[in-house]
């Protein structure tokens, strides 16, 4: 059927700007006639009412959360939600305390259900349901066989059904303005599930915690498979270092083996020159007695002896005026004494040091001073 500008601007009654509002949808519904105005409700915010199973092994284990539909209310699966009401989210597979919180989790539920709804009301039908109880988990649930001696949980502690309010506070990394949207209607779709005054049975809470469990433990025998792979990886690069080590150690130990041969025969070598030079003193030793000292040390040629002989004065007058000082500073000669065989000394020591740079100059040698 088709729309008057005026029912239009009827619908439009409430809106800001109502008359270019009207302008615009009457210009769209006459270029396409399958297009029909409706009026609905958006961006209301809604209570879905959950259920968070505290563990006694929490926080270092995550909670096991559960949407929990009223009467008026139909589970909608999907790859967050299935059909018994459970919850499977990222953060739930990833919690690790203390970085994972209830705080947390509930508002990553805000963001998730924002998007995908959990949820959807059931269609108005004659004969009423009772209405949900709310009352939390039977007190007499059983959990098979949990990981590290997990417990039956307390019903007082570990059921908690909750209605977060949306959108919830900030204050952790997720839009504080997040709301469940309005959506119309839908027929109620057949599953195994819940029954249809919303409660959920015994048996369907521990088929899910079996579930969960199973889960868990696929997640722990992956992390100790990664963790073992990666000791595998580094006991494979100690390996390697270890053979290069030997490598490099079987190198020093032929290099040291070549250098002992080579000390060992330094050895034998000094071993027969010290024979040789024992054996030489001894016959000095021998002949010293019949040795004049003077006549020990021959030069090869008379310019040579003379340098030789020039040299020997020359430090002993050094020496002679060494004592001299000495016998003038412990007053054995008086100054004057001191200084005139001073002055005969340095004139001699001078003649002969010019005597022998001379010699030594003949003779081809490097000057002395």
């Amino acid at each position: 059927m088709a729309f008057s500008e005026s029912q239009l601007k009827k619908m439009l009654a409430k809106y800001k700007y109502r008359d270019l509002t009207v302008q615009e949808t009457t210009s769209v519904i006459t270029q396409y006639k399958d297009l029909k105005p409706v009026m609905d409700s958006y961006g209301n915010t809604y209570n879905i009412p959950i259920c968070l199973w505290l563990l006694d092994t929490y926080p270092f284990n995550p909670p096991i959360c559960f949407v929990k539909p009223t009467s008026s209310m139909t589970i909608k699966t999907g790859k967050h939600v299935d059909a018994n009401g459970k919850i499977y989210l990222p953060y739930l597979h990833e919690w690790k305390y203390p970085q994972s919180d209830l705080l947390e989790l509930i508002q990553v539920m805000i963001v998730v259900f924002g998007e995908e709804p959990p949820v959807f009301s059931r269609p108005t039908v004659s004969a009423g349901y009772p209405p949900y109880q709310a009352t939390g988990p039977p007190t007499t649930s059983y959990v098979p066989g949990m990981p590290g001696g997990i417990t039956p949980y307390p019903p007082g502690s570990t059921a908690n059904p909750s209605y977060p309010n949306y959108p919830y506070p900030g204050g952790v990394p997720f839009p504080a303005t997040t709301s469940v949207q309005y959506y119309p209607s839908q027929p109620p779709v057949t599953t195994v599930g819940p029954s249809r005054d919303g409660t959920i049975s015994e048996d369907t809470i521990r088929a899910s915690l079996i579930s969960a469990v199973s889960d868990k433990l696929r997640w722990r025998m992956k992390e100790e498979m990664d963790r073992a792979q990666a000791e595998l990886n580094a006991l494979k690069r100690t390996e390697e270092d270890l053979k290069k080590g030997h490598q490099k150690l079987e190198e020093m130990v032929t290099r040291l083996d070549q250098e002992v041969a080579e000390v060992d025969k330094n050895i034998e070598l000094l071993k027969k020159k010290d024979e040789e030079l024992s054996s030489a003193l001894e016959k000095m030793e021998n002949q010293s007695e019949n040795n004049d000292i003077d006549e020990v040390i021959i030069p090869t040629a008379p310019l040579y002896k003379q340098i030789l002989n020039l040299y020997a004065e020359e430090n002993a007058i050094e020496d002679t005026i060494f004592y001299l000082g000495e016998a003038l500073r412990r007053g054995v000669i008086d100054l004057d004494v001191f200084l005139k065989h001073v002055r005969l000394l340095s004139r001699k020591q001078f003649q002969l040091r010019a005597l022998m740079q001379k010699a030594r100059k003949t003779a081809g040698l490097s000057d002395l001073y």
